[in-house]
């Protein structure tokens, strides 16, 4: 297992070193993530790529590479996952694609209007986040 999901005695997700690994590679994992973005195997597949194109983002990789996978990055802007909205949620805040404005508006509204059952953190504090940077 490559991540370990957020529990009652850790609010995070703890991730292997094989992500790392592939963080590092950078831009030649971007085909990839989007291959397995399009027809995941999992939840902890998706989070995985999506934490490995946060890690990318931090560590360099142009903001516009990561904003050209967006279409495979939107199929999961309908998702009530707390943790898939809280990673997404903080790659737009990062990519600021006028395209994620809306969705995270409407994660923010559904999160209010049904917060997430069994999310052990606020899913709506990123997206929040995200937001205000928009709107920074």
């Amino acid at each position: 297992m490559t991540v370990s999901f957020p529990n009652q005695s850790q609010n995070y997700c703890n991730f292997s070193d094989k992500v790392y690994k592939r963080a590092a590679e950078g831009e030649k994992q971007l085909s990839r993530i989007q291959a397995e973005l399009r027809k995941p195997k999992n939840e902890e597949q998706v989070i995985e790529d999506l934490f490995i194109l946060n890690l990318m983002l931090d560590n360099g990789v142009e903001k516009e590479k990561i904003a050209n996978i967006y279409p495979e990055l939107s199929k999961y802007n309908d998702t009530k996952s707390p943790n898939i909205q809280t990673f997404l949620a903080g790659i737009y805040r990062k990519i600021k694609i006028p395209d994620g404005f809306g969705p995270l508006i409407k994660m923010l509204i559904q999160d209010s209007i049904n917060p997430p059952k069994d999310a052990y953190f606020d899913p709506t504090e990123e997206i929040g986040g995200a937001i205000l940077d928009y709107l920074a």
